[in-house]
């Protein structure tokens, strides 16, 4: 069943671009600043980080961030050309996961933690389009730290150029419907003096390939 913004939180949504057929859109505030002050700092210290490795042009390369990741038992998401396995959710993001439930009346099982440390650390074009997340996802991205800026263009040529969101924290981003198939987006770097960013990005994955 496509997914469908629940009325209270619509009122509270953002459009992010000129691009009417983008099925995205901006909360701010969605965490109260206590409630994302305490989960910054608990993620920050409590969480097992990693750095993970591509290969590009026969050579392996640290990615500029740190990662981690949790969901249900036994979930395998594959992105990357790695295979991310759950053994079960890391405690201080249940009550996170419940709110989520509670307002977008929709679930997740797994969610991809991301740690920039700097402006040097960031994400470069992508699409969260892989196939165990079924043809229309809806992934729910949570921001906490330091506000960074995310772009978001068009595969196609005869869409609007790319737009720009400032993602503070506390906020939640929302994409679904044909946000993956038809778009891409990145975290840029930048060579400001910034402190650090935790982005947690809910999925649910509804097969394995």
């Amino acid at each position: 069943m496509p997914f469908q913004l629940p009325s209270p939180l619509g009122a509270r949504a953002r459009v992010v671009s000129d691009d009417s057929a983008l099925q995205m859109c901006y909360i701010p505030n969605f965490l109260a600043p206590p409630m994302a002050d305490a989960l910054l700092r608990c993620l920050r210290d409590e969480i097992r980080w990693n750095t993970e490795r591509v290969q590009r042009f026969g050579r392996w390369h640290a990615v500029p961030r740190l990662v981690a990741w949790c969901g249900e038992p036994h979930v395998d998401y594959r992105y990357a050309g790695r295979a991310h396995h759950c053994e079960d959710w890391f405690a201080p993001l249940l009550p996170l996961r419940a709110r989520l439930l509670e307002a977008l009346q929709a679930t997740f099982n797994f969610v991809l933690l991301n740690r920039y440390r700097d402006g040097a650390d960031a994400m470069g074009w992508h699409a969260d389009d892989e196939a165990c997340l079924g043809c229309e996802p809806l992934i729910a991205s949570i921001s906490l730290g330091t506000t960074r800026r995310l772009r978001v263009r068009a595969r196609r040529s005869d869409h609007p150029p790319s737009t720009a969101i400032e993602l503070q924290h506390g906020s939640l981003l929302l994409a679904w419907g044909n946000s993956q198939r038809d778009y891409q987006h990145c975290l840029v770097r930048t060579r400001r003096a910034v402190g650090e960013r935790i982005n947690l990005t809910f999925r649910n994955v509804v097969g394995l390939v």
